[in-house]
């Protein structure tokens, strides 16, 4: 089929038809892909394939940039900008893409992503693609299914999986988070590779803080005895956010800390995982065979600054302590110290001071910060009193205002407010010896004398006193002139004595 055996021949005719028809059409490329599947590899040695996937990359990059193109537009300042609420209409091939076999599939992202097609439509391919894949062939949701079936369906579901995670972009909500916890679910439940594994619970990690609870909410596909969810996964992803975390703050110039605004963007961050895990914990918490220590690991991942409340916590821990009735004192002391009782709110902390669950330590702590924060709020009804003290007292209380910041901002602050609790507990400390001492002698007095006696007595001696220092009785006059000459006789045996 050559030109030796023959001019214009069979050869050079195919070789015409795809370089000037089927390269030029995308849709074309993609049915002639789908033929050349049973014929790998003697169409890889054609280089049909490779032609076809460098025409089908070519041809969405081109359609992409005019497609860019026709949304740029002036602003009112006269500015060139992209409108990104209009259509994208460049991305018509994803739909197209979605019929090819993993392989072929996994080589024209390859050279999607070498011309330079942007992440976010690499994302939206893929999605659409695991979407058709994992649910058409899946064995999961075909439970009547045979085995030999099962076992075919399962690893070819691991292969997607697993080809997916390698294509995903590395840029950062270039795919939903969702789709991401979605493919973490099926790469736990399919049994893929560790490093799959790890590079979705890393790629997570550095977005969680727009993830949900449903998101987190892992179901444990091992034996029964286990938890309902998968808390190790989940400890994995917080470690890894809290480890970019640290790395970004690394990164960050020291100016960041000396400025007087405490929401920097990874501190927002923060305060929306703190909030996401803290739900996290109360959702988990009524689980019986959920171990105290996977549960006190979730909780200790996030730094101490990442709460400015803990009121999140207080109510995971309750919840906890409810569904654990037979933790000992010392594991119910251990878990009440992960609460911060000054960060409670007043709500909150009314509901601790009654709570029979937790320890005697940590109601007297409670009971301690309401005390201070009464008195507060009593200073604040002062208008004359100096406000300088009550705000001091009032970053006690709270601890709002040092947990908002970054940690090299609240160190001074921090430092300060451990001097002033000192001082307040060493007065609370004398006025509890005061009332010891007081206590003593009351309860000395008591037993000197009968109750009764000296309660009939006493009421006695009340009845005989006038409260304003008259009497009724004909006979009143008579012990005030007694005590008058008492206090003269007095007087002069005094002034005789000095002389």
């Amino acid at each position: 089929m050559t030109e030796d055996f023959s001019k214009d021949n069979l050869g050079s005719r195919a070789e015409e038809y795809l370089e000037s028809i089927v390269c030029k059409n995308l849709e074309m490329c993609v049915e002639v892909l789908q033929q050349c599947e049973n014929l790998i590899p003697l169409a890889d040695e054609l280089r049909i394939v490779s032609r076809c996937i460098d025409a089908i990359a070519s041809k969405a990059c081109a359609e992409q940039i005019a497609s860019s193109f026709s949304r740029l537009e002036y602003s009112s300042s006269g500015r060139l900008h992209m409108n990104k609420q209009a259509k994208r209409e460049g991305d018509w091939w994803i739909e197209d893409l979605s019929v090819l076999r993993i392989d072929l599939y996994q080589r024209v992202m390859t050279a999607m992503k070498c011309r330079g097609v942007r992440p976010e439509s690499i994302g939206a391919s893929l999605v659409n693609y695991a979407q058709k894949e994992l649910t058409k062939k899946s064995s999961l949701w075909n439970p009547s299914s045979q085995t030999k079936v099962d076992l075919i369906s399962t690893g070819h579901e691991r292969l997607v999986v697993e080809t997916i995670v390698n294509l995903l972009p590395v840029e950062k909500l270039a795919v939903p988070i969702t789709f991401l916890f979605g493919l973490l679910r099926s790469a736990v439940m399919l049994d893929c590779t560790i490093a799959c594994r790890l590079d979705l619970e890393r790629r997570i990690g550095s977005q969680l803080d727009v993830a949900t609870l449903d998101d987190l909410l892992i179901p444990s596909f091992r034996h029964a005895g286990d938890t309902l969810f998968d808390v190790d996964t989940v400890h994995r992803i917080l470690v890894n956010f809290s480890q970019q975390d640290d790395s970004e703050d690394d990164m960050e110039d020291a100016s960041v800390f000396e400025s007087d605004s405490p929401h920097s963007p990874s501190q927002t961050a923060l305060f929306k995982v703190a909030k996401l895990v803290d739900n996290y914990l109360a959702e988990i918490a009524p689980d019986a065979n959920l171990k105290l220590s996977k549960f006190m690991v979730i909780a200790e991942t996030l730094p101490t600054h990442a709460r400015t409340v803990h009121d999140g916590l207080y109510r995971a821990i309750d919840i906890y302590l409810k569904a654990h009735q037979g933790l000992s004192d010392s594991d119910r002391k251990k878990l009440c110290k992960l609460i911060d009782f000054q960060k409670l709110s007043q709500e909150a902390g009314a509901h601790a001071a009654q709570n029979e669950r937790l320890p005697l330590q940590a109601i007297v702590q409670v009971l301690y910060f309401e005390q201070i924060r009464l008195r507060n709020a009593l200073c604040c009804s002062y208008a004359d009193d100096d406000h300088k003290p009550m705000h001091n007292s009032w970053r006690i209380s709270s601890g709002a205002l040092s947990a908002a910041m970054s940690p090299r901002d609240n160190y001074a602050s921090l430092r300060r407010e451990n001097r002033e609790l000192k001082l307040e507990l060493a007065r609370l400390r004398m006025r509890l010896n005061d009332l010891e001492k007081e206590h003593v002698c009351m309860k000395r007095d008591m037993q000197k004398s009968h109750s009764r006696k000296f309660m009939s007595s006493f009421s006695k001696k009340i009845g005989k006193l006038s409260i304003f220092g008259h009497s009724s009785s004909r006979g009143s006059s008579s012990p005030s002139k007694n005590s008058h000459r008492t206090d003269s006789r007095v007087i002069e045996r005094t002034c005789a004595s000095t002389d």
